[in-house]
């Protein structure tokens, strides 16, 4: 990875910390009252919800406010109403009682009001005595059967429309001398009830029209935020390394600003990592051939070297028996600490030469040569089963891809013997067909106490994750799906170019 590419990853870092501790510190600021939980709430839905939801708010609002100017104007005109037919009723009272002859009973004014009546409405006329008790309703069949065409409102909306309650007594005054009284009463429960059906019709009207209304704009807001939709997912993508993804540009202008920036950020990561993956490999490259080169050099130089200060300290030893007894004796001791010293080289030499670089790679196939390590391990750890499982594999995939697999066989079984304690280890390797082109796949897996998920990654690890990254693979180190730990390594074949 470059300079630069790294600079930039540390400054995004360091730029995500300081948005992370400023959404810390508006959390703490807004508390933990009922407000912070509605904002958590709010927050939590799609962007599609919140712009739905406020719609529905506003409408709300709407609903109110229409339903206070519905109560206002139901009451100014319900007053207006009533006082007009007190009004009338009054005079068409005070008509029947002017008409009436002047010795007359009540009973005989009485004979001409309902007639009257049937044309008045919102009132109720009642005819009293001198002292006061009730001698006839003339109008109530009529007020009942005005009362039942239309089903009564409920009490709350009444209370909220109803006006104060009205009543005008007109005297029946025959020789000067009061024989009764004519009560007329406001009557609004009909008016008040038509304004209740008039209601319902518009509320049932408003309710269809925003019904169909909320759902045009459930379609409208799907469609104009779908782009959004593939926004996140291609963000998903970049998240995940597929920087090869492209979206098409939607229709609305900003929308279109958007993707074509997030196309163009995809490009440039795509490129990056092209560009990294290149250094990378000639990095790792140069490694191998730096490797390849020493270890040629410790087995072609050091070796014969090696081989023949011991072939002479076996001749100074085969001398010494020719010389006297005390001399001999300290020759063939100083013969042997140098035979010994060089059998520790030979050993060390040979150490140095299978991490550098395994001789046989390339000489033998793949399959034997990992056989050959699992086995060595095996050795070494008797305490431990070992598997070896192979697929199709062919001899070899040439130097960079064989030399990868090797380190991670080497890696993988070296961090599940030190730090796994479990009781067996596998390896399984193949090749197998990805979605694009065919990969070789590498699992090493283990039946340990795995990964600790604070535990820092080691220097092995990294470097395995970036040879493989370096061949355009991945290499994935997580828990096992029952116990343990499991490194999956995935090549593609057309990394061998």
């Amino acid at each position: 990875m470059t300079s630069g590419t790294a600079q930039a990853i540390g400054e995004e870092r360091l730029v995500g910390a300081s948005g992370r501790e400023a959404d810390r510190a508006g959390a703490s600021s807004l508390g933990r009252g009922p407000l912070s939980r509605l904002l958590a709430v709010w927050h939590a839905q799609s962007v599609r919800a919140q712009l739905l939801i406020t719609v529905l708010v506003i409408e709300a609002v709407a609903a109110l406010v229409a339903g206070g100017v519905i109560v206002l104007k139901a009451r100014t005109s319900t007053r207006i109403e009533i006082a007009a037919s007190m009004s009338l009723a009054q005079a068409m009272v005070r008509e029947a009682i002017d008409a009436a002859p002047a010795a007359a009973p009540l009973d005989t004014l009485l004979a001409g009001l309902p007639t009257q009546q049937r044309l008045l409405r919102h009132v109720r006329i009642a005819i009293v005595d001198a002292e006061g008790r009730q001698v006839a309703s003339p109008t109530a069949s009529d007020d009942i059967a005005r009362s039942d065409r239309r089903s009564p409102a409920p009490a709350w909306f009444a209370t909220l429309i109803a006006p104060p309650a009205e009543q005008h007594d007109l005297p029946v005054v025959v020789d000067g001398k009061r024989i009764g009284a004519v009560a007329i009463t406001g009557e609004p429960s009909d008016e008040i009830a038509e304004v209740w059906e008039n209601t319902l019709a518009l509320a049932a009207v408003a309710a269809a029209v925003n019904l169909f209304v909320i759902a045009i704009l459930y379609v409208l807001f799907g469609r104009v935020l779908g782009p959004l939709t593939a926004l996140s997912a291609g963000l998903r993508d970049l998240e995940r390394r597929r920087y090869d993804v492209r979206l098409a540009a939607p229709a609305p202008h900003e929308l279109a600003v958007i993707t074509e920036r997030f196309n163009a950020l995809a490009h440039a990561l795509d490129a990056a990592r092209t560009e990294n993956a290149e250094l990378a490999n000639r990095l790792i490259t140069a490694q191998d051939d730096e490797r390849r080169r020493t270890a040629l050099e410790l087995h072609d130089e050091v070796g014969p070297c090696l081989f023949g200060l011991k072939a002479y300290a076996t001749s100074i030893a085969a001398l010494a028996d020719k010389l006297p007894d005390t001399q001999a004796q300290d020759l063939r001791e100083r013969a042997r600490e140098m035979m010994t010293i060089l059998e520790r080289l030979q050993l060390l030499n040979r150490s140095l030469l299978k991490r550098l670089r395994p001789m046989a790679l390339g000489h033998i196939p793949l399959r034997d040569l990992l056989a050959e390590v699992v086995a060595d391990r095996e050795r070494q750890h008797p305490q431990l089963a070992f598997a070896f499982s192979t697929g199709t594999l062919q001899q070899s995939y040439g130097d960079a891809i064989d030399l990868t697999i090797y380190r991670c066989v080497q890696e993988g079984l070296s961090n599940a013997i030190r730090h796994a304690n479990g009781t067996s280890v596998a390896v399984d390797l193949g090749e197998t067909n990805g979605r694009d082109t065919p990969s070789i796949r590498l699992v090493v897996r283990d039946d340990g106490a795995g990964i600790a998920p604070d535990a820092p990654a080691g220097f092995g690890l990294a470097g395995m994750q970036e040879r493989v990254r370096a061949l355009g693979g991945h290499c994935v180190i997580d828990d096992a799906e029952v116990r343990g730990t499991s490194v999956r390594v995935m090549i593609p074949l057309q990394a061998r170019a």
